[in-house]
C-alpha cells in the first residue's frame, strides 16, 4: 500500500455536524477502497487566496491515508462529485525520505511527545547557551 495526503477544502457555510459529517464521508471511501485512516488534521476555517464559488473561506482538513494505488481513482471521484467540497489536492510519497515526512507529519496530527532521543539534545542545547 502507498502513502498519500489528501488536503481538502470543505464551503464555509456548513455547520460543524455537516463539516464532520463530509470528513466522516471521506474516511467512508478511504475505508471501502482497503485503505487505513492514518491521522487528520483538522486546521479550521480559513481565508482563501481567491474566492471559489464566491466563497472568500473554506474549512481545511487533510487526511493522511495508506490505501492501494486503485483506489485513488474512486476516492477522487467522489470527492469531485461532492458539491460541499470546494477543492481536493492528493499528494503521493514515494521514497523513503518522503515516507519518512508522512510518518513525521502522522505522528504531529496524533499529538505524541517527541521520541527519548529528541528530548535530552534539546536540554543540551539550551543549557549549554
Amino acid at each position: 500500500m502507498n502513502h498519500y495526503e489528501t488536503l481538502i477544502i470543505i464551503k464555509p457555510t456548513l455547520t460543524e455536524e455537516e463539516i464532520a459529517k463530509q470528513i466522516e464521508q471521506v474516511e467512508q471511501s478511504v475505508t471501502e477502497q482497503n485503505g487505513e485512516i492514518a491521522a487528520i488534521n483538522k486546521m479550521g476555517m480559513r481565508k482563501l487566496a481567491y474566492e471559489i464559488d464566491k466563497n472568500p473561506r473554506g474549512f481545511y482538513a487533510v487526511i493522511y491515508y495508506k490505501a492501494p494505488a486503485s483506489a485513488i481513482d474512486e476516492i477522487e471521484r467522489k470527492l469531485r462529485y461532492n458539491e460541499d467540497i470546494l477543492r481536493f489536492f492528493t499528494i503521493k510519497y514515494n521514497n523513503k525520505k518522503e515516507i519518512a515526512e508522512f510518518n513525521k507529519q502522522v505522528e504531529a496530527c496524533s499529538g505524541k511527545a517527541p521520541s527519548s532521543e529528541e528530548t535530552p539534545k534539546e536540554e543540551e542545547a539550551s543549557s549549554e547557551a
